[in-house]
């Protein structure tokens, strides 16, 4: 039988479903369209099966440079590419906009949920199913501040960050009070892991040098960033000799660093910190977290299905194979697992882009040798780390390749190199290659736009934004 084209809902069970052609090509279905997804369904372009990817969003989005997009570096749409442009070219593969609700392994099915751009949500049969829906930022706890401290997890997070960046430089230019104006003009970034960090320092540049002569009762310069971070040093995954390099690039841009400190409470318009001096109220109106992971839900739908483990970062534990305990013919990816070493600890696999890369590529390689009855064994998952990069400004970076590590203006032009190489879309790459070189030759910054909710062009107090907030729609 043919498979199917077109962008439909043609394989939502029916009737007609519970009578399956012999001819039907193996059906794999991949959840999330990120590094992981979108890696597994790629490299099962030439395999004799029917590819269904399921997101909710339309779009593949490079999270690697979600952080300029939140400091007005670049726009959305040039980190961010449309999944059916992406897969246009790949015949065995189709996309569908869905929210999934849970799973049932045993009937091989994933549950859907009802869309704006669907009737009914169904159940979509697959004889192969990839998980790789990623995670979002967690508050350990004390979920109530989200609305005080944005995370930097997807596009929405990236604009109301930059809003808020914006808008308060806005607010202190029209603030009489000193005290209340130091207040908009001091930023808090709560996490020195690699976003913290870059985004840390993208706003000291913004401060220093993007805004310097914008405005005329302020002096931009005067912004003070604060990067908190509980543990001894900034990027604790680093080589402790990077992060001590990291640390005094940061404040040679005009960042404190704030170690061995811990958030114990965040109101809008201060933060609360704990040192081992005692406790310590900070003024400050933006308050951007970057400090933990929260595992997808679908992680908790899996391990409900399947009865693996689940850890108190919401990840589940996969086999060395990447599949889920009992079911050899689902598996999880990415940012959502924990990988077993098959002798009752899990291997030191990091929840970055590279490793889920990886892992798409190794169950979609998994899938083709049963689809094709291959008599080899797979070999279990063994991640392969080739480095890690970090940023901090402008000529400033530190990295880890192989045995060589590499701060300054040549960690800086590896990072621009192998960003620009993963960006996915020549357009984009083009784009953002050429909003680089501007801004480096001008420290111009072209996204600049103070949109979306709260967009007015009086500032208002954060008081009165909760207020808003809290206000029951007439």
């Amino acid at each position: 039988m043919q498979a199917r084209r077109g962008h439909d809902y043609s394989l939502l069970v029916t009737e007609s479903d519970k009578v399956e052609s012999r001819e039907q090509r193996h059906r794999v279905v991949v959840v999330g369209g990120g590094f992981g997804g979108l890696s597994a369904v790629r490299a099962l372009k030439r395999a004799n099966v029917e590819v269904t990817l399921i997101d909710r969003r339309n779009f593949h989005l490079f999270q690697p440079l979600l952080y300029q997009v939140a400091t007005s570096g670049l726009s959305p749409g040039e980190i961010a590419s449309p999944l059916r442009s992406v897969l246009k070219r790949q015949a065995n593969a189709r996309v569908i906009l869905a929210e999934v609700e849970g799973f049932d392994l045993d009937r091989r099915r994933v549950i859907l949920g009802r869309q704006a751009n669907a009737a009914a949500g169904g159940e979509l049969p697959y004889d192969s199913l990839v998980v790789a829906a990623g995670a979002s930022h967690s508050y350990f706890g004390r979920d109530e501040w989200a609305v005080k401290a944005p995370g930097l997890k997807s596009l929405e997070d990236a604009l109301t960050i930059r809003r808020r960046i914006l808008r308060a430089f806005e607010a202190a230019e029209i603030e009489a009070d000193p005290a209340r104006r130091r207040a908009w003009l001091t930023f808090t970034v709560v996490g020195a892991g690699p976003t913290g960090v870059e985004l840390a320092g993208q706003i000291a540049e913004i401060s220093r040098h993007t805004l310097k002569r914008d405005f005329r009762n302020i002096n931009p310069s005067d912004a003070q960033i604060l990067l908190v971070e509980a543990a001894d040093r900034v990027l604790t995954a680093y080589d402790p000799k990077l992060s001590e390099k990291a640390a005094r690039s940061l404040e040679r841009l005009g960042v404190t660093v704030r170690l061995q400190t811990m958030v114990s409470e965040i109101e809008l318009n201060s933060v609360e910190v704990e040192t081992g001096e005692g406790s310590e109220r900070i003024p400050s109106n933006t308050v951007i977290w970057a400090a933990g992971v929260q595992a997808s839900p679908l992680g908790s739908a899996l391990a409900e299905a399947s009865g693996a483990e689940l850890d108190r970062a919401g990840r589940i534990t996969v086999e060395p194979d990447l599949s889920l305990p009992g079911y050899a013919d689902a598996f999880a990816i990415g940012d959502m697992v924990r990988v077993s070493d098959g002798q009752g600890g899990t291997l030191p696999i990091p929840g970055v882009a590279q490793p889920a890369m990886q892992e798409g590529k190794y169950v979609a390689r998994a899938i083709r040798g049963a689809v094709e009855l291959s008599a080899r064994q797979a070999k279990p998952f063994a991640y392969r780390d080739k480095g890690n990069l970090a940023t901090i400004g402008r000529n400033a970076a530190v990295a880890e390749i192989g045995g060589m590590r590499l701060s300054g203006f040549p960690a800086w032009l590896i990072w621009l190199f192998v960003h620009l190489l993963f960006l996915v879309g020549l357009a984009n790459r083009f784009i953002v290659f050429i909003r680089w070189m501007l801004s480096f030759m001008t420290y111009g910054r072209a996204a600049r736009l103070i949109t979306g909710e709260g967009s007015e062009t009086s500032p208002r107090s954060p008081d009165e934004v909760l207020r808003m907030r809290e206000r029951p729609p007439l």
